[in-house]
């Protein structure tokens, strides 16, 4: 792996430095092609490969991840275009004897995926929230938690006290299939739920939903119907006109954490995704590497530094 490391490190040095004579770019647009291509390098790091090694099923795969975790078939296209550029550099240099990216299928650029919201609309939508109102701080937890641990709709409505590991900046969640992962939380999401639980207590709740998280006012837990009405009123309140669902701040938190540097492999195991590609049996990854993962490159938490 050190190995694998000093060669991608050189050919990268080499590779700005031909962006920057050869090319005459900008710092950038220098700094756009070294960001795309780090991700790249990421993945390549987390499957031991030098870049050298990388072939034509490995980018796919790469490729594939990109897609599962919802990065818009136009930020692919800039992120693959990169990476077609680095091989080519390659292979004029005489790093590779073949490029692999020749056969790598480009992204349909009109295809739709869900809208993405940048940290200052999630702002915004919270902003909006109304505080005057019983449910006030029960909404505000809501758009947090969604956005900082990037959770399917249905595992917020079936999150439970008893899945709140908070103290471990954790929480337990139940996806599909009944498959069970947990998840770092961070600060931000962790005194929101807090704040929330000081209403909580003092809700008459029904028996049987003494564990759910999120209750109406009835002391029930909350639909997927209920959260996506709360959250599309929140974003009109806020003035944004995207198409804002739920699934929306799920990808809003996976294109932040990639775009802030995150590796896709850690992203995926976040949101319970089972594979990266039709080929790429998922691997393990440790849970303190992959709570120092997330909570390094999550906007939330850099915000907080």
């Amino acid at each position: 792996m050190n190995d694998n490391g000093n060669s991608n490190a050189e050919m990268i040095k080499q590779y700005r430095r031909y962006l920057k004579l050869g090319r005459n770019y900008s710092e950038n647009t220098l700094k756009a092609y070294m960001d795309d291509l780090q991700k790249l390098l990421n993945y390549a790091n987390c499957e031991g490969l030098a870049l050298t090694e990388v072939k034509l099923d490995d980018l796919r795969n790469f490729a594939a991840a990109i897609i599962d975790i919802g990065i818009s078939p136009r930020s692919q296209g800039r992120i693959l275009s990169g990476v077609r550029a680095f091989y080519k550099f390659l292979l004029i240099d005489g790093y590779i004897q073949e490029d692999p990216t020749e056969l790598l299928e480009w992204p349909k650029i009109g295809e739709h995926l869900p809208e993405v919201l940048s940290v200052k609309e999630i702002d915004m939508m919270e902003a909006a929230v109304d505080m005057e109102k019983w449910e006030g701080q029960r909404n505000k937890a809501i758009i947090e938690v969604l956005f900082c641990c990037g959770l399917r709709v249905s595992e917020l409505t079936d999150l439970k006290m008893s899945d709140l590991f908070l103290d471990e900046k954790f929480i337990r969640v139940i996806g599909k299939g009944d498959k069970e992962r947990l998840v770092p939380i961070s600060e931000s999401a962790i005194q929101e739920l807090r704040f929330w639980f000081v209403d909580r207590n003092v809700m008459k709740i029904k028996p049987g939903e003494e564990d759910y998280v999120f209750l109406n006012i009835h002391g029930k837990h909350l639909t997927r119907a209920m959260i996506f009405t709360i959250v599309k009123r929140l974003a009109a309140a806020a003035g944004i006109t995207k198409n804002v669902s739920p699934h929306t701040l799920r990808h809003s938190f996976a294109t932040s954490l990639l775009e802030g540097g995150a590796n896709l492999r850690a992203i995926q195991e976040m949101m319970g995704h089972e594979s990266i590609g039709t080929t790429q049996i998922y691997t393990h990854i440790d849970m303190h590497t992959l709570r120092e993962e997330i909570l390094e490159h999550h906007p939330r938490n850099m915000m907080d530094k």
